[in-house]
Order: C-alpha cells, then sequence, then structure tokens
C-alpha cells in the first residue's frame, strides 16, 4: 500500500486583502452564544457563564466566491455570520489588555451548521462536531490587516439571505469582547500565529437550500457572498 504524504507548505490559507501573500491558517476556534440576542433565540441566558468554545478544521475553509455544497445528512442547513478574528502571535494565559497585540487581522465569516444534527447532540450531550465542523463550513473572506484599520467598536454586522436582511447587530453588542475571548481561550489552548476565531453571532440565523444566495459584512471589512450548490 502506498504511504500517503501531504506536500510541504499545503496548509489551508486564507487571502489577506491588497495582497499576494496569504494568511497560513494553524486552527479554527469558534465562539458560541456570544451575542444576547441570539443567546435568547437559542434559549441560553447571555453571560451566565464564560464563553465556551468549539472547534472546525482547518480545511474546512471555504472562501468568499465560490459555491458552499449542500451537506449531506441534514434537512437544516444555516447560516450565521461572525467576526473573525486572525492572529499574528499567540501564547498562553494572554491578559485582556495584551489581546490586541497579538491580532493580525479581521476578516467576514459565516458559520455555515447543520442546525437538525446540532439540536440532536444537545438533546444527547453528544459533541457538535457533525454539525458544526465538515467540509466547507467555514465561509469567510479575506483578511485586513490591524494595519490598515481594525474595524470600529460599533460597526455594523449583517446578512442578507436572497437580499433580504436577516442578521442585523452592532460588534458593540457582542457579550465577550475580542480581547476577553482571546484571554478566555488562552487558557485553555496555547494560542499561535495562524488561528482564526469566529467571535460568534447576532440573532436571525435561518436556513438554506439549494440555490440560495447569502452577502455579509462587517463594516470596514470586504464584504463576502456565496451561492449554496446541490445537495451532496
Amino acid at each position: 500500500m502506498t504511504v500517503p504524504t501531504v506536500p510541504p507548505g499545503a496548509v489551508p490559507s486564507v487571502a489577506i486583502e491588497n495582497s499576494d501573500a496569504r494568511y497560513g491558517v494553524h486552527r479554527i476556534y469558534c465562539v458560541g452564544r456570544n451575542y444576547a440576542e441570539h443567546a435568547r433565540e437559542m434559549g441560553g441566558d447571555p453571560r451566565s457563564e464564560p464563553p465556551f468554545f468549539f472547534m472546525k478544521p482547518a480545511d474546512a475553509l471555504i472562501e468568499s466566491g465560490h459555491p458552499v455544497p449542500y451537506p449531506a445528512r441534514t434537512a437544516d442547513f444555516q447560516y450565521e455570520v461572525e467576526l473573525v478574528v486572525a492572529l499574528g502571535s499567540g501564547g498562553r494565559r494572554i491578559a485582556a489588555e495584551e489581546a490586541d497585540r497579538h491580532v493580525f487581522g479581521y476578516a467576514v465569516g459565516i458559520d455555515f451548521t447543520r442546525r437538525d444534527l446540532q439540536a440532536a447532540a444537545k438533546g444527547t450531550g453528544r459533541p457538535w462536531d457533525v454539525a458544526k465542523g465538515f467540509d466547507a463550513s467555514a465561509g469567510i473572506g479575506a483578511i485586513r490587516p490591524v494595519a490598515a484599520g481594525p474595524p470600529a467598536a460599533g460597526a455594523s454586522i449583517w446578512l442578507k439571505h436572497n437580499g433580504a436582511l436577516r442578521q442585523s447587530a452592532h460588534l458593540s453588542d457582542l457579550t465577550w469582547t475580542v480581547q476577553e475571548i482571546v484571554a478566555e481561550l488562552s487558557t485553555y489552548f496555547s494560542l499561535a500565529a495562524g488561528d482564526l476565531i469566529y467571535t460568534g453571532t447576532p440573532a436571525g440565523v435561518g436556513p438554506l437550500v439549494p440555490g440560495d444566495t447569502v452577502e455579509a459584512g462587517v463594516d470596514g471589512l470586504a464584504p463576502i457572498t456565496f451561492t449554496v450548490g446541490a445537495a451532496l
């Protein structure tokens, strides 16, 4: 049997705004229920407990403009727009007041979710992997380096589904700030350059079917667009 090999340097990467260079991705971390209204939408109580995290494989990334295949084993495929933080350095037990110096840039992302499988996992106390970490489940746009200007604290975050506005909030509505997220996450993991953090979604998540389009953005960052392809 031939031993499978991976070419050197063959790691997932993301475009960097106004650059031919690409951002090599180490890990993808996601924050659950980080907007109060979405927490309530999902039956939770905002800030009743510390932020919680889950992960997606680095090769789950799909860049803006590429068709997103409708995933197998679901009848409830949903969108969740998010601000994505791209780290340029890392470490353990990073203080919140030191977090900003570890940030390389920001991007717009969509956490695509098999909601019915997530609900089933919640009901049985099982992990969320098949609901959150499937192929092409981490939509993302080009990363804007902080040197070019980070999004304002009160920037709008939004998503349109087939042209209709479905999600709309401000980054100031985040239950846990970017700095608090980095600090808390670094108590669980040794963070590193190449880590992406999806910071949570506002209320208004909803289902997608083949042929649908989604457009999403955060003020100051390049918007992203996706079309849902045929079912796998």
